[in-house]
């Protein structure tokens, strides 16, 4: 018996809402869909290759890329789960090495012969091959451009292209695709989709939803307003909901780092795991801290790195909100007693002074240094961060709040010239994520350029 409360139902014993039927039904040669998150889009894609792909007399295999190797192996499974229900002859899927450069492909095959490859994001990977192309979350390809210049001349004997995605800033290459479609005459030729939360829900995406949550689950007594509100107080901030959930692209020309440069740092779907002290005991690292101090109106972020191999790796990022002194430093202390540790650096700017000068009693004058935030040294510490992300040298989480907080900085001119880097204050704080991960890269630094004053 169905438990939840959304009033929008749609047509009884339909597989799929229409959005997703329509976007299936579409025999374009060429198409794509600009998306809210999380509506089904993939899982209807799988279903539609399996329905093409498994009939008698098809001439192509499809290559699917995916945003990594994990949401490869994921996209086949549910090629696989589809196939079983519509009752067909399919191999398990298996792996095989394209080549040491592409990586993985794993791969389904029909009693046709023919055969649907999910492969990672790598653009080598489209090289050479023919037949159908899907780019699934073409946007967070650490290079669009490069993958649609590689994958397009492979349905010229035949096939098609189909690519879709949630946006990634104004500049992304996926959003001058779909501005060329709305405003450039669309001399491509493309067939455009726009599904956002609205759409979906208009069309009865929480009651499938709800058909699959556990009774207890607090989203089966919401309906369709409930739900959208629900979704967007649980975004960062309202540029985050208007980018992940209306196609809305965020406009990245003041941002000093863009979502092209943060997306290609960002760990792979399943890689990052936070880590606590105590999984370096008796380890080898070579760790570095950087802290952001807040008590009230921002909070206090705790960011951890571990440099290895000329990169540097987010094991930990502890984000404290009203927080009392004594509990931050409690939980910052249990970090510095590892010997692991090789350098902290905490601002001492305001409210810091007085945090930052303990923990150096406490560990030492070396290992624990405060910073004075003057424009000069948020300026050397942006641009130090900001070398790595364009070197892809560093490493973060996959996480909203973090990304927004690391777009929120923004470098301005001011009339005497001097350049500033600041961000408002929102709820999610005031760029305290960017400061923090700023200051752990600095803590890695031998040598103290001059401008910068650590105490």
């Amino acid at each position: 018996m169905f438990r939840g409360r959304a009033k929008i139902k749609p047509a009884f014993g339909k597989l799929l809402l229409p959005y997703q039927e329509k976007w299936i039904l579409d025999n374009s040669r060429l198409k794509i869909a600009e998306k809210s998150r999380q509506i089904g889009w993939t899982w209807a894609t799988a279903y539609s290759l399996v329905r093409r792909k498994c009939r008698a007399g098809e001439r192509y295999d499809a290559w699917v890329s995916s945003r990594d190797e994990m949401q490869a192996r994921l996209f086949l499974e549910d090629c696989r789960n589809f196939a079983k229900i519509l009752d067909l002859a399919a191999s398990d899927f298996d792996i095989a090495v394209i080549n040491e450069k592409t990586g993985n492909a794993y791969t389904i095959e029909f009693a046709n012969g023919r055969k649907i490859h999910s492969l990672s994001s790598n653009p080598d990977a489209q090289a050479g091959k023919r037949g159908d192309r899907v780019l699934d979350e073409f946007a967070l390809n650490p290079d669009p451009h490069r993958l649609y210049s590689i994958a397009y001349p492979g349905i010229t004997w035949g096939g098609s292209l189909e690519i879709f995605s949630t946006h990634r800033g104004h500049d992304n290459f996926f959003n001058k695709l779909i501005q060329e479609i709305k405003f450039g005459g669309n001399p491509k030729g493309f067939s455009l989709h726009s599904v956002s939360l609205q759409t979906a829900l208009e069309q009865g995406f929480l009651y499938k939803l709800q058909q699959k949550l556990p009774p207890d689950d607090p989203r089966q007594d919401m309906d369709e307003t409930d739900y959208f509100n629900f979704v967007k107080s649980g975004c960062p901030d309202d540029e985050t909901f208007l980018q992940e959930y209306c196609c809305i692209p965020c406009d990245d020309k003041n941002d000093f780092l863009n979502y092209e440069l943060i997306d290609r740092c960002r760990f792979a779907t399943g890689e990052y795991r936070e880590k606590q002290p105590s999984d370096f005991l008796n380890k080898s690292a070579e760790l570095y801290i950087g802290v952001d101090v807040g008590r009230q109106r921002d909070a206090t972020v705790i960011w951890v790195l571990e440099f290895s191999g000329d990169v540097f790796y987010t094991r930990n990022v502890t984000t404290l909100k009203n927080t009392p002194f004594g509990e931050q430093e409690e939980i910052l202390y249990e970090w510095l007693k590892l010997p692991q540790v090789r350098r902290c650096c905490i601002d001492r700017t305001g409210v810091g002074f007085q945090f930052a000068e303990r923990a150096k009693r406490q560990f030492g004058m070396y290992r624990v240094e405060g910073v004075n935030f003057t424009a000069a040294v948020k300026e050397h510490l942006a641009y130090q961060l900001k070398i790595l992300f364009e070197s892809c040298r560093i490493r973060i989480p996959d996480d909203r709040a973090i990304i927004s907080d690391l777009r929120s900085v923004k470098k301005t001119v001011t009339v005497a010239g001097n350049i500033r880097f600041d961000a408002e204050r929102d709820e999610n704080g005031h760029a305290d994520r960017f400061w923090a991960l700023a200051l752990a890269v600095h803590a890695r630094k031998s040598q103290r350029p001059a401008g910068i004053s650590v105490i």
